[in-house]
């Protein structure tokens, strides 16, 4: 954490805005807060915001709704913080481009961890791109600093942050098979779940982008049993 770490909570039950307000703040946070999801975009366009924690269900626009418009412009931080629990509502979560979700009633301990790690994380994430922020591979182009990938035919995606880092992580480890496990720990800070199809989802949504199909994929291919290999050479 550094002192210009700013947290925006968006939560409309007042109650529940102000302490997690005062709790970050008693933590040496830089805190700020709205109940309106229709705020929250103004609030986050001039970057200084680097973690959101963002409940679903909102006044005005919804939270998924917000992450996916988020994600098009911004690679802050995105913490989920609902009531809901069904798989289906997480996954949903972090399909829309979130990096992490909690569910209440939550520990404000355990929410405190998760938030530090995810802000260790996007700096990281920004050191590395401001670094070297081009990877290419075989005829692809990936800019770090946009999360935008280029065919080789000069045709222009940009890649959700679960797809981004998943991308990331092939490439980090091409030619070697990782398995789910792996692969959720390298993407994220969460809890392994048995049932959590997320890398399955993540993987189709990716082979889409790369304009590939399970039955005849080159980039990511299923080693049957085991997980997932990526076989371009980066360059």
């Amino acid at each position: 954490m550094t002192e210009q770490d700013h947290i925006l909570v968006v939560e409309d039950e007042p109650i529940t805005r102000e302490q997690l307000v005062s709790y970050f703040e008693e933590e040496g946070f830089k805190v700020s807060s709205t109940g309106s999801g229709d705020e929250v975009l103004p609030m986050v366009q001039n970057g200084d915001v680097t973690l959101l924690l963002l409940d679903i269900k909102l006044p005005g626009k919804d939270g998924l709704t917000l992450t996916r418009e988020i994600r098009t412009q911004s690679d802050l931080g995105i913490i989920l913080v609902t009531s809901k629990q069904e798989q289906i509502d997480k996954i949903l979560g972090l399909e829309s481009g979130a990096d992490d979700y909690v569910t209440k009633p939550f520990d404000p301990r355990e929410l405190l961890s998760r938030a530090r790690n995810l802000i260790r994380r996007v700096h990281i994430q920004r050191q590395q791109r401001r670094k070297n922020h081009i990877r290419n591979f075989d005829g692809w182009t990936l800019d770090l600093n946009k999360r935008e990938l280029t065919s080789p035919d000069g045709e222009q995606s940009t890649l959700s942050a679960g797809e981004y880092q998943l991308l990331l992580a092939f490439m980090e480890r091409a030619g070697e098979v990782m398995n789910r496990d792996q692969l959720m720990n390298r993407i994220r800070n969460r809890e392994w779940f048995p049932d959590d199809r997320y890398i399955d989802v993540l993987v189709g949504q990716l082979r889409k982008k790369l304009g590939e199909r399970a039955a005849n994929a080159k980039f990511i291919t299923t080693i049957h049993g085991t997980g997932y290999l990526f076989t371009p050479e980066i360059t």
